[in-house]
This record gives C-alpha cells, structure tokens and sequence, in this order.
C-alpha cells in the first residue's frame, strides 16, 4: 500500500458497512484505534471485531487499514475514498436494530381495550369527545343576537385594532344573520379600503359599497357612536 502525501489534514470519506452508509470527515491525525472507535456508533460494529477496507473512488481495492499504532494519514486516504466497515463475528445477527419484521408486536382485543382506563378512548369517553360526544344535547354555539340588538344600520362604528394596527372606522350598513356563517353578523362600509369585498360574499348581496370597503365582524368586535372620518391630512398644530 502507498503512503499519503496529501499535505490536507481532513479527508471526507464515504462509510459503508451492513445496513449503513454515510458521507463523514475525519482528520488524519487520529490514530487508527480512534477511527475504529468514530466509526463504531456511524455502523454499528464493534471496534473488537471490526475490519477496516480501504477503496479508491472508482470502488477498487487498495488495501486494509489494519495497523492500530499508525495514523489515519498514514494510509493513503483521499476525498471521497470509501471505507467498508465488515464484522468478523460470525455470530452476531444482521440487521438486528433495523428489521423491523422481528419485533414481537403487542396485540389486544377490542373488549379489553374497553376495559383499560388509561387509554385513549377511555379518554374520549370521560371527556365526552368526538363520536363519544352526547348528540342530545342542544347547540350552544353563541349567536350574538343580544350584541346585534344595540346596532343599527347608518351607525358610524369603529372596529376595535388587532394587535399593532389602528382601528379602523366606517358606517353600519347590515345587521343580521348571513348564509356564509351562524349567528348574528355587522356589516361594515370602512371609510378607507381597508375591507375584503364590496358586501357581497359567496354571490349573496348583503349591502353595496365599494370594492375593498367591504367587511363583515361579530357585533362585539365594533362600538358603534360619535366616531366621524378621520381627515388623514389634518394638522393637529393647526386650528
């Protein structure tokens, strides 16, 4: 075998064993005991029994890198060499962790499953969720008709802002339960187009305003009032 006279001190190599293969750099400094013990946990073989092969990128053979005393550049280790990694023990079984098909499986029928406590749909069942849910009891989902009941149309209202935006201000023009949604709903004319649509949603007309003015919100995301257009050139210095 050819000693290296590659002056790199890292060398990327392509690791292969049974059942493994990965692309790894090492330095050439680490002694060949230390590079059996980084490759142990990358394939699975034990640094006892482990057989190091050296091949060229064109996948030929130049040698085994046997010598525990040498250093890895030693040997003559270029980019994008392989190593194959063999295990010499006889008897220790391929593909142990990685077969699947060997794992002995937990089986249980579904009346003693029905019995557990712990289990998921004994959760369900306490909590009464999903198909365990009682389809008895009525629909609670709030309509905010008592909210509506203090809106008119022709209002002036502001939205209330979400999060870092401003609020946002316009005329009621609808109040009522719509097709697209349950419940009470307030339709809103902005002052500035700020909405979604023109108060039609889903081809049904609702109200009419201009494209982009448009928007619909739950009665109590709105206080209607004394909220006239804001004059977004006015100066506040100036009387």
């Amino acid at each position: 075998m050819l000693l290296n006279t590659n002056s790199n001190p890292i060398v990327t190599l392509f690791v292969t064993s049974e059942g493994a293969s990965s692309e790894r750099r090492f330095d050439k400094s680490l002694t060949i005991d230390r590079f059996k013990e980084r490759l142990e946990p990358i394939t699975g073989v034990p640094v006892s029994t482990m057989r190091i092969s050296l091949y060229t990128s064109n996948n030929q053979l130049v040698g085994a890198i046997d010598d525990e005393t040498k250093m890895l550049g030693y040997y003559p280790v270029a980019d994008f060499m392989r190593v194959e990694v063999t295990d010499l023990n006889p008897r220790r079984v391929k593909n142990a962790f990685s077969d699947v098909s060997k794992v002995e499986k937990f089986e249980i029928t579904d009346e003693e499953y029905d019995k557990r406590t712990d289990s998921v749909r004994a959760f369900k069942q306490r909590h009464k969720m999903g198909r365990f849910g009682d389809k008895s009891e009525p629909d609670l989902e709030y309509d905010y008709a008592e909210e509506a009941s203090r809106v008119s149309v022709g209002q002036r209202c502001e939205v209330e802002p979400e999060g870092a935006m401003l609020a946002k201000r316009g005329v009621v023009r609808f109040v009522g339960k719509v097709e697209f949604k349950p419940g009470f709903w307030v339709g809103v004319q902005y002052d500035e187009p700020l909405g979604k649509h023109n108060g039609t949603v889903q081809d049904v007309s609702y109200f009419k305003c201009p494209d982009k003015y448009g928007a619909f919100l739950r009665p109590n995301k709105l206080k209607v009032g004394d909220y006239p257009e804001e004059d977004l050139f006015a100066d506040d210095d100036e009387m």
